[in-house]
């Protein structure tokens, strides 16, 4: 029986995404005959494909990112900017005390994502280095990020233990001709080989070509200077791009450059026109969701979530921020709604199981309440997320007064992730309440260093200080609790009486 052409084989593993058996036998091919541009052409891409990644997805910042020089308003009017924290700034997202913030100052979000995490809080290099990488921290990754790290690449002539190709011997002023080969080629030097500045020399040559009359190629050349962040002229490409071809990418990634810039109300403009002409365009609504969320217009952002939903009912971001809205303002049994949702949807994630556990836990429905953490910890995949799981147990062992099971299961919180300020904070709250009054002070302080955009370990400090008459430890720990939440009422009264008494001495 005669075997099957191997190119038509690589074909057909391509098309089916499996990417490592076409390489096999591109690679194979290129061995016998080093100048198949056919069988090189199929590795590139499948090369490429197997690193693609969504560039309409807003990315992290980077370290180097803080050291920005573009210029930004030191002062903005609240709710211009999405550098300025929020949460204390009295606009009508919910307050720190039902629902907790990141290093950033903003609430945290349904649903783990990139971005969530940025150095955008207004905060110096030096507490940025010292924070904790958390999942609810704001420290930012370095910069040369573990995706845009790739080995070496490329020329005609692949060997078996070199590169696909060598970038310094390619000579793009063939290649940007030969537009058969041109655009595979700039997609595998941007993102598999990670080589911008040959990209941009690439997409250069070919836009000459085209005389700025391909919006392709316009596209290209502003992600090439996005990246490169040169945002002015990523956004002049980006704007020729959208009068030759109305896109929505084109308006994502306009309103990426717009965020990046401080602008958050212009890039929500520009998606609004984006929506103009892409009236049933879900990706459009739910990026301006995001930014309302970012901008700590919680009303807002869960109205567009909302119109997410019944554009595509399916959309896994939208039904999590929905519930966890509703599980922050006291809905329990509509939150319950929302993550049974998601696990119909196959989302079957320990988060998940963990939300629904504390959510019947809230609706008063404990049959389930046991078996859900259970599960939990039996999909949990990572130290991080194992942590907050027990963090969680112990808060239900605290509701139902079993302090000696919240002791323990605050202790192996802290065993899986030893930054978790949450249970150092719980920890000294229990320690306190059983007189060891210095060991339960040790945990509040740790959980202020780790934490010091929550407001409770400062508060809780000062209560301690108080309480024992330290009060000039006490009008500090109490000061620094409403700088961070200047409406917590408890803190104000201590506040007040301390204010009196110096004032009296």
């Amino acid at each position: 029986m005669p075997q099957m052409d191997p190119l038509f084989e690589a074909m057909s593993y391509y098309r089916r995404r499996k990417f490592e058996e076409c390489v096999e036998i591109t690679t194979n091919l290129l061995d016998k005959n080093p100048n198949d541009q056919v069988a090189w052409l199929l590795k590139m891409r499948a090369l490429t494909e197997q690193l693609y990644i969504d560039e309409t997805e807003i990315a992290d910042d980077g370290l180097a990112d803080m050291l920005d020089e573009n210029a930004f308003h030191q002062a903005p009017m609240p709710g211009t900017s999405m550098r300025q924290p929020t949460a204390n700034t009295g606009m009508n997202g919910p307050s720190p005390a039902l629902r907790p913030t990141t290093m950033s100052g903003r609430p945290i979000t349904g649903m783990v994502r990139l971005n969530t995490q940025s150095t955008q809080g207004g905060k110096s290099m030096e507490n940025v280095l010292k924070t904790a990488r958390t999942a609810a921290t704001a420290r930012p990754v370095t910069t040369a990020t573990g995706r845009f790290v790739r080995l070496g690449t490329a020329s005609m002539l692949s060997t078996p233990d070199g590169p696909f190709i060598q970038v310094s011997r390619l000579n793009l002023s063939k290649y940007a001709q030969k537009q058969a080969i041109a655009r595979s080629l700039f997609e595998h030097l941007f993102h598999h080989a990670n080589d911008i500045r040959t990209a941009l020399q690439l997409a250069t040559l070919a836009n000459e070509l085209f005389q700025n009359k391909d919006w392709w190629w316009l596209l290209q050349l502003g992600k090439c200077y996005h990246r490169l962040d040169m945002f002015r002229d990523a956004e002049k490409y980006y704007l020729f791009a959208l009068e030759l071809q109305p896109m929505v990418d084109i308006y994502l990634y306009l309103a990426k450059i717009y965020l990046r810039l401080d602008q958050p109300l212009t890039s929500i403009k520009k998606l609004q026109e984006g929506l103009e002409k892409f009236p049933l365009e879900p990706f459009l609504v739910q990026a301006i969701a995001r930014i309302h969320e970012g901008l700590n217009d919680i009303p807002q952002s869960i109205e567009h979530y909302r119109q997410v939903l019944k554009l595509n009912n399916t959309n896994i971001e939208a039904t999590a921020c929905i519930a966890a809205n509703h599980f922050y303002n006291d809905q329990p049994e509509i939150a319950l709604k929302f993550y049974r949702r998601l696990l119909q949807m196959g989302v079957t994630t320990a988060s998940i199981f963990n939300n629904i556990a504390l959510c019947c836990f809230h609706a008063q429905q404990y049959d389930m309440i046991v078996a859900c953490f259970l599960k939990a910890l039996a999909c949990v995949t990572t130290d991080e997320e194992r942590a907050e799981i027990w963090y969680n147990i112990g808060e239900m062992a605290l509701y139902t007064t079993e302090i000696h099971l919240a002791i323990q299961c605050f202790r192996l919180a802290l065993v899986h992730n030893n930054d978790h300020a949450e249970a150092y904070n719980n920890l000294g709250l229990v320690e306190l309440q059983r007189n060891n009054n210095e060991i339960g002070q040790a945990y509040l302080q740790t959980a202020q260093s780790l934490a010091p955009h929550m407001f409770e370990p400062y508060f809780n400090y000062g209560k301690s200080m108080h309480e024992q008459g330290d009060l000039q430890n006490s009008f500090r720990a109490i000061k620094s609790s409403l700088d961070i939440y200047k409406n917590h009422s408890d803190s104000k009264q201590i506040y007040d009486e301390l204010k009196k008494m110096f004032s009296e001495l």
